[in-house]
C-alpha cells in the first residue's frame, strides 16, 4: 500500500499557513467508493482542486489502471493506449510547488510500475515521456479558488490556470485542447463550489486556446507551454 497515504501533515508551519492536512487512506478509499463506478471508468475525468501530493489522485489512477489491466492486459498495444487514456483523465491543482512536483512524480511512478509489469519488453520510452508530459499539463500549481497560477510564495499571478483536455480521435491519434478557466469558480455558487471535491472540466465554461493532434506517443512534442 502507498505509504504516503498514511502521513497527514508535513509541518505545523504548513498547516498554519496553508491549512495543509492530507486525507488518510481510509477516508480516501471511502470517498472514492462514493463514486466507485466513475473511478473505474477509464475515461472519466477527475479534478482535485487541492490535490496535495496526490492521495486522491493516486487512488483513482490505481483503480483505473486495474480496470485497464483486466480488460486489455493480454494485448500490449491496447493496454498501452488505454493506460495513457487513464492517465490523461486525471487533473490536480495545488498552491504549493513542492506538492505539485511530488504529485506528478508519484502519479508517474504508479503508472510506470503498472505499465512495466504488464508490457515488460514491449515498453516504450517514448510512451513514458508522453505520460510524464501529460501529468505536467494536468497537475498544475495554482489557486483553485481563483483558478490563477501562483508564484513561489503562493500569491496569485496574472496568468490563468490552463487545463488540457485529451481525447483519442482516430486510431492512435490523440487530440489535446487547451482551455483557460480564469474566474470560473468566482462565477459559481460559493456553497456549491465548496461541496465539490471532484470537478469535471466542461469545455464550454473555458476559453479555448489551442488544439494539437499527434500520435499518443508524441504528445510531448507540443511542449512550448510545458510547466
Amino acid at each position: 500500500m502507498d505509504k504516503d497515504l498514511k502521513k497527514q501533515t508535513k509541518s505545523k508551519d504548513r498547516v498554519r499557513k496553508h491549512g495543509e492536512v492530507f486525507t488518510a487512506e481510509r477516508e480516501v478509499k471511502a470517498m472514492c467508493d462514493l463514486v466507485k463506478d466513475e473511478t473505474e471508468r477509464i475515461d472519466s475525468r477527475f479534478l482535485e482542486p487541492a490535490c496535495g501530493d496526490g492521495n486522491f489522485l493516486a487512488e483513482i489512477l490505481s483503480r483505473k489502471l486495474a480496470v485497464v489491466r483486466k480488460k486489455y492486459g493480454r494485448s500490449h498495444p491496447d493496454y498501452e493506449k488505454n493506460a495513457v487514456l487513464a492517465a490523461s483523465s486525471i487533473y490536480g491543482v495545488d498552491i504549493l510547488q513542492d506538492n505539485v512536483l511530488a504529485c506528478r512524480e508519484r502519479m508517474f511512478s504508479i503508472w510506470d510500475r503498472e505499465y512495466t509489469a504488464v508490457c515488460r519488453k514491449d515498453c516504450s520510452e517514448q510512451t513514458r515521456e508522453a505520460v510524464r508530459f501529460i501529468f505536467s499539463r494536468n497537475i498544475v500549481c495554482g489557486n483553485a479558488l481563483t483558478l490563477m497560477c501562483v508564484d513561489e510564495q503562493g500569491a496569485d499571478t496574472k496568468e490563468p490556470i490552463v487545463f488540457s483536455e485529451w481525447a483519442f480521435i482516430t486510431g492512435c491519434q490523440m487530440q489535446r485542447c487547451d482551455y483557460t478557466f480564469a474566474e470560473l469558480l468566482a462565477e459559481e455558487d460559493p456553497k456549491a463550489a465548496k461541496q465539490q471535491n471532484f470537478l469535471e472540466p466542461p469545455a464550454e465554461e473555458g476559453h479555448f486556446l489551442k488544439r494539437y493532434v499527434s500520435h499518443y506517443k508524441r504528445v510531448q512534442e507540443h511542449d512550448e507551454d510545458r510547466n
